[in-house]
């Protein structure tokens, strides 16, 4: 059987050639011209002797060249190997170096670090933007591939490196089946894409969030995205109003900025329909407070990479959960397992185990860590949750993320939201440091909203009051602001 995910694009191509498939501000493409340049690359990776199932690395922000790009090698029958934008050198040539990447596709802004990386990696590298020499439009001109590459449906489509908050990035190889059925059939049954929706790709399309769940979700329900490079709350607002968007998806970080922006009144919001969230738990606070100033839900859902992402989400036709992840997505099963991979009772704590469709093939050449990950058929996520008697999900915190406090599990999202409940405290972070008897330390690490004055004595007191006493922090920091990967969420690797 032959299964390969660019299918998407060449089926909207055919059914909606003239229709605008992505915008960036003045500029766009239809499905005919993205469908013809992606086809135009495929030519070109194979005139470079690049075969299928080798990998293509994929170093490009929210343009349409990453589209372009990302198409193109999988009409070869390549696997793409997104990596974030701001990846220092050394980090490059990890990336490369560990994915067996033939060639790295970078955008000029990002060419210092791409460089120095794919050169100690011996790789080619190929602009993504630019006038002169070899870039993505000049391989997208070449004459266009007739058929996407004839992949099977368990070949590797997509290598997404997870953070690596403990050790090295690993490579989470999705196939073309996990892709397809995550973009296709999942997220169209979470929300009703039209195709006449128009969707706010802010997302890095690098981050399986943005990939799966804006870029390739829109293109199977033949869409419009319209991409925003770097987000901000004035460009977000300012491209709702203009391209009358319908759909957007951010992480919680994004959702605060648009709340708290003051000149929001000033611009159309009447065309958003439905807000997503995931990437990192929505605090409730911040979710109620934007659902009072905006006339739109955000539903929270839930996934990994190595889930393709989406595993659950809080469905139209389901009762809505704030501060819950929802409910398995169609084809998954989830369950709350503890520590000896046993099955617990609703409203217990224990690890959340997935299996389904959307469940990655391993990890790329890491056998032994595959194996502790997908343990009797369920791949664990190291996320500590809940189940209620509904069969919706909740997450307590990251199983790595629990502080010892003298024997108690603390968990730092518990202590935040009581933090983010604090009318002067703009953003928080919880996390446990090393302490001599009580093994580690509760402390809080805050940013306060602008004119506004707490003391450490008065976080520690307002705590005291919404906390048991093993659980409230004793240490208190105040930051200008608080370390956030490039989809806004907070590294506490960093404020370890």
């Amino acid at each position: 059987m032959h299964l390969n995910l660019a299918l998407i694009l060449e089926a909207a191509a055919a059914s909606r050639p003239d229709h605008i498939a992505l915008r960036l501000n003045d500029f766009a493409l239809s499905y005919f011209e993205l469908d013809r340049a992606a086809r135009g690359f495929a030519t070109s990776l194979r005139a470079r002797g690049i075969e299928p199932d080798e990998a293509v690395a994929v170093m490009i922000p929210n343009v349409p060249q990453f589209t372009i790009a990302y198409f193109g090698i999988l009409y070869a029958g390549c696997r793409v190997v997104p990596l974030n934008v701001l990846l220092s050198g050394p980090e490059v040539a990890y990336h490369l170096g560990d994915s067996d990447a033939r060639l790295l596709v970078a955008h000029p802004l990002f060419a210092e670090p791409a460089l120095a990386g794919a050169a100690a990696a011996g790789v080619e590298v190929i602009e993504a933007g630019g006038e002169d020499g070899e870039t993505v439009a000049a391989m997208a001109e070449a004459d266009p591939i007739e058929r996407p590459h004839p992949t099977s449906p368990t070949d590797t489509a997509v290598v997404i490196y997870t953070s690596g908050t403990t050790g090295k990035p690993k490579g989470a190889e999705l196939t073309h089946s996990n892709l397809l059925l995550n973009c296709k059939v999942v997220v169209p049954e979470l929300l009703p894409f039209g195709n006449d929706d128009v969707a706010l790709a802010t997302l890095p399309l690098f981050h399986s969030f943005g990939q799966t769940c804006m870029q390739n979700a829109v293109i199977a329900a033949r869409g419009t995205f319209t991409l925003l490079p770097r987000f901000g709350p004035r460009e977000a607002f300012e491209i709702i109003e203009r391209d009358r968007v319908s759909i957007f998806a951010g992480v919680p970080t994004m959702y605060f900025a648009l709340l708290h922006f003051e000149s929001a009144d000033d611009y159309d919001l009447s065309s958003l329909r439905y807000c997503m969230a995931g990437g990192a738990a929505m605090p409730v606070d911040v979710m109620r407070a934007f659902e009072a100033k905006y006339p739109v839900e955000i539903l929270e859902g839930y996934g990994l990479s190595e889930t393709s992402p989406v595993a659950s989400f809080n469905m139209l036709d389901r009762p809505r959960k704030p501060g819950s992840i929802g409910y398995p997505v169609w084809g998954v099963e989830m369950s709350i397992r503890d520590d000896e991979d046993r099955p617990v009772s609703d409203g217990e704590r224990g690890e959340i185990c997935i299996r389904g469709h959307n469940i990655m093939k391993g990890y790329l050449k890491r056998p032994e860590a595959t194996a502790e990950a997908i343990r009797n058929g369920w791949f664990h996520s190291g996320d500590i949750g809940v189940r209620d008697a509904d069969g919706s999900y909740a997450i307590v915190d990251r199983k790595k993320d629990m502080i010892l406090r003298g024997g108690f599990n603390v968990y730092p999202r518990e202590v935040e939201e009581v933090l983010f409940a604090h009318e002067d405290i703009a953003e928080a972070a919880v996390i446990g440091v090393a302490h001599d008897s009580h093994g580690e330390e509760v402390k809080a690490v805050i940013v306060l909203h602008p004119g506004r004055e707490l003391r450490a004595a008065d976080v520690i007191d307002y705590c005291k009051q919404n906390l048991a006493a093993y659980k409230y922090p004793r240490i208190v920091e105040f930051v200008d602001e608080l370390p956030k990967g490039p989809t806004g969420k907070i590294l506490k690797r960093e404020l370890r």
